[in-house]
């Protein structure tokens, strides 16, 4: 059966995200959240971002009624019973995620196709939690996903082929470019991402340079839009942190170990921009100042 009503559990930043997009593609979407404060939040971002595309000319005003006649929030999980694509973007925790999909298993037809947007969760640990493996895959999107052109699909062994193949053709038409990738920690972005930001922080601590020398050395010298601490602070040190201890919960290999001083900052509460403060002080957001780490 062809996709054609996808449902969205999670409307916080990735998921309003992924929804926006599904829905302007032209497809029936249900969002859903845990409150109605929730869903509210997560439907006015999505309104501020089309607007904003109609003001830069890159939607009409008819697409952007379109898109939102597609698109409708929920507290409800019995909504998404009748979806033929459900996309998960909530919270990075097992426990919680497999509950999640235990009660959507018994909720959806059979024909449905179940995906996580997780960046480092075994998918098969999830697929577990339901009665169809062979129709579980991962389906990584980027933030921001409205911009953002990658989407990891990730393939389990358990996974049917066919339905593999369907949830590429569904990233396609979504405009993105799925890369093909099988269920290992970090999958292919953060296998190679992560082992280079924790780099960057113990040539921090070993006093390689400073905040603003390692920055500037990786955006200049090779040409990254932004260098390491920025974009730590951009991901989130504390998700860092987590996806870090993940794979090195895999791999056993000193590459994916947090460095002590990611920890202590985790511990301290200094996540990065959500938080105010993380390698950069982002009291004047327009203005973030290297902080005194070392």
């Amino acid at each position: 059966m062809p996709i054609q009503k996808v449902g969205v559990v999670g409307c916080g930043l990735m998921g309003s995200g992924i929804a926006q997009v599904v829905a302007q593609t032209g497809y029936t979407v249900v969002v859903r959240e845990l409150n109605s404060e929730l869903v509210d939040k997560g439907l006015k971002t999505i309104e501020k971002n089309l607007q904003r595309l109609v003001e830069k000319g890159s939607l009409t005003e008819i697409e952007r009624d379109h898109t939102r006649s597609r698109l409708r929030g929920t507290t409800s999980l019995d909504d998404l019973g009748d979806a033929d694509l459900i996309i998960e973007a909530i919270v990075e925790q097992l426990p919680v995620k497999k509950e999640l999909f235990a009660a959507l298993d018994k909720l959806c037809p059979k024909t449905a196709i179940f995906a996580s947007n997780t960046s480092s969760i075994s998918i098969t640990e999830m697929a577990r939690a339901t009665q169809r493996p062979d129709r579980f895959v991962g389906l990584h999107f980027f933030n921001p996903v409205p911009v953002m052109k990658l989407v990891e699909a990730i393939r389990t062994i358990t996974t049917d082929p066919g339905v593999f193949d369907e949830v590429v053709s569904f990233a396609e038409r979504l405009g993105k470019t799925p890369v093909r990738t099988s269920d290992r920690p970090g999958f292919i972005v953060n296998r190679l991402l992560v082992p280079y930001l924790l780099d960057a922080i113990r040539a921090l601590e070993e006093g390689v340079g400073t905040i603003e020398d390692i920055d500037n050395s990786m955006k200049l010298g090779c040409g990254h839009p932004m260098g390491p601490f920025t974009l730590l602070d951009f991901v989130g040190l504390d998700t860092t942190h987590y996806i870090a201890e993940v794979m090195f919960e895999e791999f056993k290999e000193r590459r994916f170990a947090p460095p002590p001083l990611l920890k202590r900052m985790v511990l301290a509460g200094w996540h990065g921009r959500k938080t105010g403060r993380g390698f950069y002080d982002y009291t004047d957001p327009k203005n973030p100042r290297p902080m005194r780490l070392t």
